[in-house]
């Protein structure tokens, strides 16, 4: 079949380009993630809605196709997983969304931490992980309580070729968007998701509202879905069709900024650790992250 017919509707420049509907997007990438298309039309596809940017009748079609072919992680119980995407890594911050999912679970919750590295030089989730003792899924039938660390290739081996792109056409495509919206388990989840400039905040939220899911959005700390632990950010709850701030970002200046490891692994490992164990304070910010977590599950 091909997107050629697509791509002709997408890739008419920034003024000219038309939208797709929600089935129309659905069948695109779904062929995309199917192999049942070229390189070469995968990367004008790519190139063509980096230029337009998505609708979210377009990301929610993007999302039907995916939830459509993931390998879901099953569901335990009753209890809903919280899902905490890691794409980006940090650079000049350390990455503290582990200390976000190890604050969940002592709590009790299931957390499901998902993600593959996008750029070379900055410091992973799974990296931080790794250096504290845990190790990723190599399948979702060994998901288990508590963390779950599962790379994107677990998930869906042609979402990770399609996040792979970045590497040759130095662009993100929508797969990188795709993966802060999705839902990668069977059953009740909770997504917890991050921007990283004011445009990707309405997008989302329209998506989220869209698709009637159930998330959390805050802009993230170098696009990871953890609060700046320096500030606090405002903080969004979507719940069928529904949203609410449910906490209003901090104004001012600052009165404190809290010491934070160097943002490589190992020091930022031994930082959580140390929090975990209530050698340090957990940083304000992420300590209201989780308590508003913890309350959104309780209407899940």
């Amino acid at each position: 079949m091909g997107i050629g017919h697509y791509i002709k509707e997408i890739g008419r420049g920034k003024d000219g380009a038309r939208s797709l509907t929600r089935e129309q997007a659905a069948d695109l990438i779904g062929q995309v993630l199917d192999a049942k298309v070229t390189d070469l039309e995968v990367g004008a596809f790519c190139l063509a809605m980096r230029i337009k940017g998505e609708t979210p009748e377009e990301m929610a079609g993007f999302l039907d196709a995916v939830h459509a072919r993931l390998n879901a992680l099953p569901q335990l119980g009753q209890q809903p997983t919280v899902v905490i995407p890691c794409y980006n890594g940090a650079r000049k911050l350390p990455a503290l969304a582990p200390l976000l999912a190890l604050l969940l679970c002592q709590q009790g919750v299931r957390v499901c931490i998902h993600g593959t590295p996008t750029e070379n030089s900055r410091t992973t989730s799974f990296e931080v992980l790794e250096a504290l003792g845990y190790k990723t899924l190599t399948a979702v039938d060994q998901a288990q309580a508590g963390l779950n660390l599962v790379p994107t290739e677990v998930l869906s081996p042609a979402l990770k070729k399609l996040l792979d792109v970045r590497r040759v056409v130095n662009l993100r495509n929508p797969a990188h968007s795709l993966v802060k919206l999705m839902n990668p388990c069977q059953g009740s989840a909770l997504v917890v998701s991050s921007y990283t400039h004011p445009e990707y905040a309405v997008s989302m939220a329209q998506t989220f509202k869209l698709t009637e899911a159930s998330a959390f959005l805050l802009r993230g700390t170098e696009g990871e879905p953890v609060a700046d632990a320096r500030r606090t950010p405002q903080m969004d709850f979507f719940h069928g069709g529904r949203t609410q701030t449910v906490q209003a970002a901090q104004a001012g200046a600052l009165q404190s900024v809290p010491e934070l490891p160097q943002p490589n692994a190992a020091e930022t490992a031994a930082y959580i650790e140390d929090v975990l164990k209530q050698k340090r304070e957990v940083p304000a910010p992420i300590a209201l992250q989780v308590q508003h977590i913890l309350q959104a599950l309780k209407s899940l």
